[in-house]
């Protein structure tokens, strides 16, 4: 696995040593041990998500203001623009982003760590989505920034309005947001 920084220190690109041939191909996609050493932490997973959506779908900014979750985030089928938003107040990023497309060819991860709003639009006309998390999903404690927000100033690749869930589409600008200290 190689990793690679970001402009936020904390959010991490993790590309994994692929090997293949005219047969295919085969990679580890998760060494916990190795994973420990990238991200200089004990990190344990405990449940695994799996999402599909169809073109131009976004999902997110999500975040659990209890019982935070870490994400380790991939594509398997299509391809998606990724986002982690810093939402930890006494951080020195904070409001700040990372974005990068994830896709099944090029076999990225993202590491997001707890203290981040995440979310992804679909680039592809369907694209199958990964993540492991740190804590279970508490629906009580979820929360939702809104995608567009001004303060925060993504930058979507999207055709037009993207379509978006009903807690999505009433989601918080950070100013109003629940956040972390």
């Amino acid at each position: 696995m190689n990793i690679k920084t970001t402009s936020i220190p904390d959010v991490l690109i993790i590309e994994p040593a692929v090997f293949g041939d005219e047969r295919g191909f085969f990679f580890e996609s998760f060494n916990n041990q190795k994973f420990a050493e990238l991200v200089g932490r004990d990190v344990s997973f405990v449940q695994d998500n799996h999402s599909r959506s169809a073109k131009n779908v976004l999902r997110g900014l999500h975040y659990q203001i209890q019982h935070p979750q870490g994400k380790l985030v991939r594509v398997v089928q299509g391809s998606v623009f990724d986002v982690a938003v810093d939402i930890r107040r006494s951080s020195a990023t904070f409001g700040q982003y990372v974005g990068l497309e994830l896709s099944a060819e090029n076999k990225r991860m993202l590491w997001v760590p707890e203290g981040f709003a995440h979310g992804f639009v679909v680039l592809s006309d369907t694209a199958e989505f990964l993540y492991k998390t740190t804590d279970y999903w508490f629906p009580e404690f979820e929360r939702s920034l809104a995608w567009n927000d001004p303060q925060i100033g993504i930058q979507w690749p999207t055709e037009g309005e993207p379509a978006l869930s009903g807690k999505d589409q009433i989601a918080k600008l950070l100013a109003e947001a629940e956040l972390f200290e």
